[in-house]
């Protein structure tokens, strides 16, 4: 069953201003428009609606809260929550690479997959690695039994692979070589005193050989 209070980030006892100062702050923060209309963001804002929808209405939440008690009060409470399997078709993938994923976890009534966000139990996702960190991509599977405060966890790892091996040693060079801004030199500096030591001196040449042709 959804907990639409975890969605809101707020307790069961929340007051009616409570609820809609949480769908305000989380609604901008997650509205597609804001965020290039990705995936993640664009059904965590779906959450955020749906709960807003059951929790604003007196009687929908109403309803909605003696079904949550009951299914609470029948979970298996005393039983920690476990991951029987978390797996992923692809452990090295490139960019735009698509990928699967399936889990299933067992007594336990809040379930994430990062960064994706809230799941169900058990189930499948179908996505594509659109940028990777340090050449690695994290997922994390949290499952969470609220009534026992205990949440297990489990993740998976996936590598950054390129079409051909060369090109990650390229992408290296070229950062170790990149050009760097350079520095310049005031005018005050050493430069201006080397090139004033360096026209004394052609003067004092100078001269010499001046003061020779005339003896």
């Amino acid at each position: 069953m959804k907990d639409y209070y975890y969605f809101l980030g707020i307790s069961q006892d929340a007051s009616e201003e409570d609820i809609k100062k949480a769908y305000r702050k989380l609604s901008l923060k997650y509205h597609p428009d804001k965020n290039e209309n990705d995936d993640f963001f664009a059904d965590r804002f779906r959450e955020i609606q749906e709960a807003y929808e059951i929790l604003s209405d007196s009687g929908r939440r109403h309803t909605y809260d003696q079904n949550l008690e009951s299914h609470q009060r029948s979970f298996r409470y005393n039983i920690p929550p476990a991951i029987k399997t978390f797996t992923s078709n692809k452990i090295h993938a490139k960019k735009g690479e698509e990928i699967i994923i399936n889990w299933q976890t067992s007594n336990a009534d809040v379930v994430k997959v990062l960064p994706f966000g809230l799941e169900k139990p058990y189930g499948e996702r179908i996505f594509k690695i659109t940028e990777f960190k340090d050449g690695k991509f994290q997922l994390l599977l949290h499952a969470t039994n609220s009534l026992l405060h205990k949440t297990v966890v489990q993740g998976i790892t996936i590598t950054e692979v390129f079409d051909h091996p060369a090109d990650k040693f390229k992408n290296n060079v070229e950062e170790m070589f990149k050009p760097q801004p350079r520095t310049r030199i005031n005018q005050s500096g050493h430069p201006k005193i080397v090139m004033l030591i360096f026209g004394i001196i052609i003067l004092i040449i100078a001269i010499y050989f001046l003061v020779k042709n005339l003896s």
